[in-house]
């Protein structure tokens, strides 16, 4: 299996405010978020290639971090969408193209492993374990126990108070055999509109016969998505 980890940095990270995304914004050793996420994958045996998803304004900001850093996995910056499902479809169409073409030497089955930018501190058990799950699953996703109570609400009351034993909170990455995922998200546009928030999601819905094998993450693999998410970070 080729691995191939997708690290979408494609967003403007809003809710974190500010002008700066957040993926380029600074932990307290002062390299950025997305360096921290792209050497978790550059440090894994299991990944053989990096590509990074980004706004089209920032690809200078990102190929400036690739000076200052000694990534030998990195070898593609694609121009991410509008929307972060427009991201995954970028960088699934640019391997289509690439592994099509009989020149690449790429070898095959391939994998796209999609990973939030803004998870930096994705351990490297967690992505050994999703590789050692890709050769027996054509699909695998990431998650931990909730731990909450949840409620169903309705009409801002509450209505029900599910098992949370039902649930799991998704995490990344989430990694899949390339034909499967081009697959699905070929089936999700050309219906009307896709509403899946990951790509599982979408596998999920476009492509139900195939399982999608959960790793068990960890909590400190958690998303940096509020200002307070950066304080004492590393």
């Amino acid at each position: 299996m080729y691995n191939i980890a997708i690290i979408l940095a494609g967003g403007t990270g809003a809710r974190v405010g500010g002008e700066t995304p957040k993926q380029f914004l600074p932990l307290d050793d002062g390299r950025s978020i997305l360096e921290h996420t792209v050497d978790a994958f550059e440090q894994a045996a299991s990944i053989d290639e990096i590509a990074v998803v980004i706004h089209p304004d920032h690809v200078d900001t990102l190929q400036k971090l690739c000076q200052r850093n000694t990534w030998q996995k990195l070898s593609k910056i694609i121009p991410g969408g509008s929307e972060r499902w427009e991201s995954s479809w970028h960088a699934i169409l640019a391997y289509l193209d690439e592994t099509s073409s009989p020149v690449t030497g790429k070898p095959s089955p391939v994998s796209l492993w999609f990973h939030d930018a803004a998870r930096p501190f994705v351990s490297q058990r967690i992505i050994a374990d999703v590789a050692t799950a890709l050769e027996t699953h054509e699909a695998v996703t990431v998650a931990v126990p909730v731990t909450d109570t949840l409620y169903r609400i309705e009409d801002g009351k509450v209505r029900e108070i599910p098992d949370r034993k039902e649930f799991m909170r998704a995490q990344t990455p989430q990694a899949f055999h390339l034909d499967l995922i081009a697959d699905a998200y070929m089936k999700a546009i050309a219906e009307d509109g896709i509403i899946a928030t990951d790509d599982a999601g979408i596998v999920r819905k476009y492509e139900p016969r195939h399982p999608i094998f959960i790793v068990q993450g960890e909590e400190q693999n958690r998303k940096i998505t509020y200002k307070e998410d950066l304080k004492g970070q590393k």
